[in-house]
């Protein structure tokens, strides 16, 4: 990422209004990717929503913030996606930190929640907000399979709630009635997307070295390894997407380097089958085994970044680690296996190997990532999951796969 300060000139950008209270804002920082953004805010009086919620407080509410030349701050803050390549999600994590400096979350949650509605909207994002009683729920159109969130249907487009972890992820739909605020915005059409397909370069002085030991074949290997707790903090909300947006978050740049050479330079001395088992057994013994509930409460899928950084880890983390490292090494077509309550990987190789699964005419060789009873090598497949159900959650063939081009095994 490129060094320097990000101005946003607020101007008269924001009317805020306490009841009959003025309070004047000095410019603030937003510490985001390693760069401090710094927003001149004028001074202005500061308006609170009054409480219960209602509509027309709403509407008061954007009706005063929208009076004010806010264009330069939305200018800005695009740009700067543009300019990092921040994909939604991203973009988003600088919508709320900049929400949370313009208004704090634990002084007043429903105006920090406006503010995150009004900054994605303006940005173009279609997002609209429900609310009941006395809970304010933020949605986003989007077009994607999301899981263990609430969404709704409006006019045949799919709206997923933004910050229903802030109700502790539990409301009961059915006992308590929520309305759509009737609050269309111009030009706040786009869908957004829960796919990273980039991590921008953070700043080095982010980064923290952790050290990572496993054996294989009777030898102990060391790794040093650059890991950015940011990271975390970017997907402590991220959602349980489908697997193709899960498995294919990549690395970051400095994470990657710190790595995925050595990991080449280690299975480069081996023929494709023994890379890949080596490859296999890191994912399984290298970081310890605990399972999401115990560690978050809930279902979270970790990113392989994510996986490097925490100690603990469960077997759809492992796989998705796993299957980061043999694309980036190997490139080798790949499906996820999904049982009842284990996720696993196969890969076609050049020629089978040991337990495979047919899948559009080709065969690909179980490979398990995550530890067992029995240390298991490619092609043998956990013995309780032979008579389970499964369904392939997702097939990755590589762009440059054609028939018989294969990574090819030393003799």
């Amino acid at each position: 990422m490129s060094a320097g300060k990000y101005i946003l000139l607020l101007c008269s950008s924001f009317l805020l209004i306490y009841r009959g209270n003025s309070q004047t804002k000095s410019p603030f920082n937003v510490e985001f990717l390693g760069d401090t953004i710094t927003i001149n805010y004028a001074q202005s009086p500061y308006y609170q929503l009054q409480s219960p919620l209602s509509e027309k407080n709403i509407q008061d509410f954007y009706t005063k913030v929208s009076s004010t030349d806010c264009q330069g701050m939305i200018n800005t803050i695009t740009s700067f996606k543009e300019e990092q390549k921040l994909d939604d999600w991203l973009f988003y994590q600088l919508v709320r930190r900049t929400a949370q400096q313009i208004c704090p979350k634990a002084q007043n949650y429903n105006c920090y929640t406006l503010y995150k509605w009004f900054l994605l909207t303006r940005a173009g994002y279609n997002a609209i907000l429900r609310i009941s009683e006395n809970k304010l729920l933020f949605y986003i159109q989007s077009d994607e399979m999301i899981y263990n969130i609430p969404f709704c249907i409006i006019d045949n487009k799919q709206f997923i709630c933004l910050n229903y972890h802030d109700y502790g992820n539990d409301i009961d739909f059915e006992k308590e009635h929520f309305s759509t605020v009737n609050l269309p915005v111009e030009n706040a059409s786009k869908a957004f997307t829960y796919k990273v397909t980039n991590l921008p370069e953070f700043n080095s002085k982010e980064y923290v070295e952790k050290d990572i030991t496993f054996n294989y074949s009777q030898e102990e290997y060391h790794f040093h390894i650059k890991v950015n707790p940011e990271v975390k903090k970017l997907f402590t909300n991220y959602p349980v997407a489908d697997y193709s947006s899960h498995f294919n978050i990549p690395l970051s740049k400095q994470t990657y380097n710190s790595l995925i050479p050595a990991l080449k330079d280690i299975v480069g001395r081996m023929n494709t089958k023994n890379g890949i088992d080596y490859l296999m057994h890191f994912t399984r013994y290298a970081f310890l085994y605990e399972r999401d509930t115990d560690v978050f409460g809930r279902e979270k899928r970790l990113s392989p970044e994510e996986t490097l950084l925490y100690d603990y880890s469960d077997c759809e983390d492992r796989a998705a680690l796993f299957f980061c490292l043999v694309k980036e090494i190997y490139n080798l077509p790949m499906i996820v296996l999904v049982y009842p309550k284990h996720v696993s990987i196969a890969i076609e190789f050049e020629k089978p190997i040991g337990q495979t699964i047919a899948y559009n005419g080709k065969k690909y060789s179980v490979c398990e990532p995550t530890p067992q009873r029995r240390d298991l090598p490619v092609g043998k497949q956990v013995a309780s999951l032979k008579s389970q159900p499964y369904e392939i959650a997702f097939e990755y063939v590589p762009v440059n796969a054609v028939a018989g081009n294969f990574h090819k095994s030393k003799d």
